[in-house]
């Protein structure tokens, strides 16, 4: 069954949710105008660095949706902004990656020690927002959520240099280190909007299944896309000795050829030019990259099929396109 076509492009999608973005913002200005002056500078650094701000737009048009419109989303927005900012600090160190949005990394930038502090205060500091609030089912949720972030890094650091990652590990991991903060997003706009726990669970389904979607078109563009397209390094998950889907794919077929080649890149750590083509190449011909985006596109399916009983309007549509954005991009 093919995706559902709707009208709204990325740009009219957020021209919907202009002023509450807006307020996004501010709000994530004003939570890093510390009086320390290199919590400031780093904090208008990552702002500065953009981001596509998918998750907030989530939570914010899940919440209209369900009837609600106030400060306190564009707030949450930020949170949860916040929190993948953290995640995104704290992962560029484990992964030693020195570029992050077309621009260097907080740690290539000020090194590993300030980086970890920096992801922890993001961390306290969204927290503290949140629990400023005093809705604790909220709490719940972005505690989960974070605690499943961890949970993918620290299961996907026993699989690093492994052949032996199946592909039910790998979209374990995905949903831990990905889909639980989409998911936390769109529930949390339920949660705003009094949705109720029926209509709330399929908000969080909605939200799991983006945020599997979202990984596995980011698990294509790493191999078959470069680094200016990316805003940061290509084929950097298989240097890292990460097995993602297109990879595991790749090797899956019983060619030993295709084993070998991907073992001795995994174990060099310091792919050549023409190995990493030739493995971006190798993914593209044995039909690696089409499975992946057909599993991709079945679950942005399945997110769509979550919210179809919701009321028809412009935030419906703009969640239902948002599904559609997710399997198209390029970046």
């Amino acid at each position: 069954m093919p995706l559902r076509v709707r009208p709204l492009t990325p740009e009219k999608i957020f021209e919907l949710i202009e002023k509450e973005m807006t307020q996004v913002e501010t709000e994530l200005e004003e939570l890093s105008c510390s009086e320390i002056p290199l919590i400031r500078d780093i904090g208008r650094y990552i702002r500065n660095g953009g981001g596509k701000r998918v998750r907030p737009a989530i939570l914010l048009l899940a919440a209209r949706m369900c009837g609600y419109e106030s400060a306190t989303g564009p707030r949450l927005g930020a949170v949860i902004e916040m929190l993948h900012s953290a995640t995104l600090v704290h992962d560029d160190i484990i992964d030693n990656a020195f570029t992050r949005r077309n621009q260097a990394s907080i740690n290539a930038r000020w090194g590993n020690q300030i980086s970890v502090l920096i992801g922890d205060w993001l961390y306290m500091t969204s927290f503290k927002v949140a629990l400023a609030e005093r809705q604790f089912r909220i709490m719940d949720i972005l505690i989960e959520a974070t605690r499943k972030m961890v949970e993918g890094e620290l299961i996907q650091l026993e699989f690093n240099h492994s052949l032996e990652i199946t592909e039910d590990q790998h979209l374990d991991i995905s949903m831990r280190k990905t889909a639980f903060l989409f998911s936390a997003a769109a529930q949390i706009g339920g949660v705003l909007g009094r949705a109720g726990a029926e209509r709330e669970e399929s908000l969080r389904l909605y939200g799991m299944n983006i945020g599997m979607a979202f990984q596995l078109v980011d698990d294509v563009l790493d191999l078959t896309s470069d680094v200016r397209t990316l805003g940061k390094p290509a084929q950097s998950d298989l240097k890292e000795g990460k097995l993602t889907l297109p990879i595991i794919r790749l090797i899956e077929n019983g060619d030993p050829k295709r084993r070998e080649l991907v073992k001795n890149a995994i174990e060099t750590r310091n792919m050549d030019a023409a190995t990493r083509e030739t493995i971006a190449r190798l993914v593209k011909e044995c039909g690696a990259a089409d499975y992946v985006m057909e599993k991709a596109r079945d679950y942005a399916r399945k997110a769509q099929s979550c919210i179809e009983d919701f009321p028809a309007g412009g935030a419906h549509s703009a969640l239902l396109a948002i599904s559609n954005h997710i399997v198209e991009r390029n970046h």
